[in-house]
C-alpha cells in the first residue's frame, strides 16, 4: 500500500467550530486548575499546626550569649574595655547616649518558643555604675571572703 504523505486537510465550518470549542473549553478547565491549586496553597498558610513529618527546622541564635558567669565577673568601675572583654562587643549601642551599652540574646529551638535575655550596662566617665537586666550579680556563686579563706588555713594547722 503507497504511503500517503503531505495532504491538505480538508476542514468544514462544522469541524471547526467543534476544535473552537474543544480550545475553549481546555482553557476553562486550566484556569480553574490554577485557581483551585493557588486556593489549596494559600490555605496552607493558615495552617500553623501543620508540620510536615521529618522535616528538619534549624534552632535560631541571634545577639550576645549572656551567662551567669560573665555577669559575675562584672564590678563597678570596671572600664568599657574591660566590659566589651567580659561581655563582648554590644549588639546596640545607643548614637544619642554613649553611655548606655545593651546586650540582647534570642534562642528559639526548632520550631519551639522563643526567648529572650536582655542586660543593659549604663557608664559614667567611661566607668561602668550599674547594669540592669534578666540576670543579677552574684546568682550561683559564692565570693571568697578573707574570713573564710582563713578558717580552713587555722584548721590545717
Amino acid at each position: 500500500m503507497p504511503r500517503i504523505t503531505n495532504l491538505p486537510i480538508l476542514r468544514t465550518p462544522q469541524s471547526t467550530r467543534v476544535l473552537t470549542a474543544r480550545h475553549a473549553s481546555a482553557r476553562h478547565v486550566r484556569v480553574v486548575l490554577l485557581l483551585a491549586s493557588m486556593l489549596v496553597t494559600g490555605a496552607c498558610s493558615y495552617l500553623p499546626s501543620l508540620q510536615f513529618p521529618g522535616v528538619y527546622k534549624i534552632d535560631i541564635q541571634q545577639g550576645n550569649i549572656i551567662t551567669q558567669e560573665m555577669i559575675d565577673q562584672l564590678r563597678p568601675g570596671m572600664t568599657k574595655r574591660q566590659v566589651t572583654f567580659v561581655m563582648g562587643t554590644p549588639l546596640v549601642r545607643d548614637p544619642f547616649n554613649q553611655d548606655r551599652w545593651d546586650y540582647v540574646y534570642s534562642y528559639q529551638p526548632g520550631g519551639g518558643i522563643r526567648g529572650q535575655e536582655r542586660v543593659t550596662m549604663y557608664f559614667e566617665n567611661d566607668l561602668l555604675v550599674n547594669f540592669t537586666g534578666d540576670f543579677k550579680p552574684g546568682e550561683g556563686t559564692t565570693v571568697d571572703t578573707p574570713a573564710a579563706s582563713a578558717t580552713p588555713a587555722a584548721s590545717n594547722s
